[in-house]
């Protein structure tokens, strides 16, 4: 259905795919290495049907029992989906297949169960491990001091395939003041790449929300999730 609201999203899409281009020039990086994960909590079918066809092709769910039923709308579609919400243990089994990449892996625990239960599934599950890069006590993700030496461990992990790092910063009044949380996982992504572990490639950094996804992209990201810029205020 076409008319106002429409164009409104489809205008919103444009624009925020002109500010990943300019963020990318800034920082003197290709555009083509950063990918737009458009965050469709809350919204409905057809929104996202509008946001399909104005450009996205990555749509991040953060909720399963939210999520399931809008993959099967889109079944055949050409889009991708991508898990950027806090996955509890006991949902793992129903998600596994219907995501290219869970985001959002922040402990051992879960990362083993995701592992059980893709290979009951007899795939490769592609993660990125969550970071509490801000220490919050009330924040989910590994501890930037303590991930390095679970790395190796999940790497074992036959049916799981690290590919990077995710983060959610501290709130901050200006999107400026979350660039040093952004540093700080591209700084321990760097470090755990040197290590060389087997079958850890740490060729991703989700970072970098509505607010403050310029900030992230001059440092480093390559992903970004952007919700209320593209369908607008999130209501639930």
């Amino acid at each position: 259905m076409e008319g106002p609201d429409s164009e409104t999203i489809a205008c919103r899409v444009q624009a925020v795919l002109s500010a990943i281009r300019q963020a990318a020039e800034k920082a003197g990086r290709p555009a083509e290495t950063i990918r737009l994960v458009a965050a469709t909590k809350t919204v409905t079918v057809e929104r996202i049907r509008q946001g399909l066809d104005a450009g996205l092709s990555i749509l991040g769910e953060n909720r399963v029992q939210e999520a399931i039923p809008k993959i099967r709308v889109f079944e055949g579609a050409p889009v991708r989906w991508h898990f950027i919400g806090q996955l509890q243990r006991r949902k793992v089994r129903s998600i596994i297949g219907l995501f290219e990449l869970i985001h959002s892996v922040d402990s051992l625990e879960l990362a083993q169960e995701i592992d059980r239960r893709a290979a009951e599934a007899g795939l490769v599950q592609e993660v990125l491990l969550e970071v509490n890069v801000g220490g919050e006590a009330t924040k989910a993700g590994f501890h930037p001091d303590a991930l390095e030496a679970m790395v190796p461990v999940m790497a074992q992990l036959p049916h799981l395939r690290i590919k990077g790092l995710m983060t959610i910063p501290p709130p901050t009044p200006r999107a400026e003041d979350a660039r040093i949380y952004f540093q700080k996982l591209r700084s321990l992504r760097d470090t755990i790449a040197a290590r060389c572990v087997s079958g850890v490639v740490m060729q991703e950094l989700s970072m970098g929300m509505s607010n403050d996804y310029r900030v992230a992209i001059e440092e480093g990201a390559t992903l970004v999730r952007v919700g209320s810029a593209i369908f607008g205020a999130r209501h639930g």
